[in-house]
């Protein structure tokens, strides 16, 4: 084990390794008990499958969004390229400001879809699973929203960057 560093604390053998880990960075919106708008930036989206397709994602049970959660039904889970950056910061800052700006749409069953996304794909919230103070949400994707391709942001050692760059 000559090549590690050995951490023997886990929550911060966690942290470290996640900070080494590069994630892919989206944004999911949903409609709160009143009908308004709610969202967050996220990096733990991914594909559960294909046969029935299926995604999913964590968040902290702690979050603004969270009450959002569990009284949705649909949430639009938007892929994000370089160009979004600000978008990225804007949803994981200050929830109040989130919706702020007028560059979303109301999209398939009144869920908010950013327009300049580089995908969306539009789903119901399946299953909701707790865990200790976190949940995994299980979504159905219904369909897909295609924009235009651009080089993927992602999430490492705590700056946005690109494929071979840094953001931030």
């Amino acid at each position: 084990m000559e090549n590690f560093a050995v951490e023997k604390e886990p929550t911060q053998a966690l942290r470290a390794t996640f900070r080494l880990h590069a994630s892919g960075v989206s944004v999911i919106t949903l409609l709160d008990a009143e009908g308004k708008p709610a969202g967050f930036t996220a990096t733990s989206m991914t594909s559960l499958g294909a046969n029935p397709p299926l995604a999913s994602f964590n968040v902290a049970r702690g979050s603004s969004t969270w009450p959002s959660l569990l009284a949705g039904k649909h949430v639009a889970i938007h892929t994000l390229g370089e160009r979004n950056l600000e978008l990225a910061q804007r949803m994981a800052a200050d929830h109040t400001l989130r919706f702020s700006k007028n560059d979303w749409q109301i999209g398939p069953f009144g869920v908010p879809v950013f327009t300049d996304a580089t995908s969306v794909l539009i789903g119901k919230i399946r299953e909701i699973h707790d865990v200790e103070n976190n949940a995994v949400i299980i979504v159905d994707v219904i369909e897909g929203l295609l924009g235009l391709e651009a080089p993927a942001l992602l999430y490492y050692q705590r700056h946005y960057m690109t494929p071979g760059k840094s953001l931030n």
